[in-house]
């Protein structure tokens, strides 16, 4: 049986950037397992919930940031597909924005660290290719939206 997730790529706009501050900055947890990759919230679907519901809960639950504090963007879905645990995984993805830049992260015992980081530090700690696409895409869109 296919696993399924969702998530949030969860993002932070810096108010002025400068060259050592980018203007987006993605938030990505480090689990707390064995193999201590690095990823936005996530998790597995459970009964009665939408995806949505799903990437919103698994969010407050991992990184304490609850549905009242993000704006999802509109026009940004990605579907992630790869083999995990020898079984084929999907994971869905929204962008959201946090209200507040300051906002307070809470992590759960699934994760060790957490870090605001700029596309290219984000995409190298990332190691997954899809990953990496995923907040490439991420920021392209963000980038192309602006106004």
């Amino acid at each position: 049986m296919a696993l399924r997730a969702c998530g949030l790529i969860i993002f932070r706009r810096c108010l002025i950037p400068t060259v050592d501050k980018p203007a987006v900055e993605f938030l990505l947890l480090q689990a707390s397992d064995g193999i201590h990759h690095w990823t936005p919230p996530k998790g597995h679907v459970e009964p009665g919930e939408n995806d949505l519901e799903t990437a919103l809960r698994e969010t407050q639950e991992e990184a304490g940031i609850a549905a009242d504090q993000l704006t999802i963007i509109e026009g940004f879905r990605r579907e992630l597909r790869y083999v995990a645990w020898e079984k084929p995984k999907t994971v869905i993805y929204w962008l959201a924005e946090v209200k507040d830049y300051d906002v307070e992260i809470r992590l759960s015992r699934e994760h060790q660290a957490y870090r605001w980081l700029g596309l290219d530090e984000a995409c190298q700690l990332a190691q997954f290719k899809e990953m990496k696409a995923a907040l490439q895409e991420g920021h392209q869109f963000l980038c192309s939206t602006a106004s």
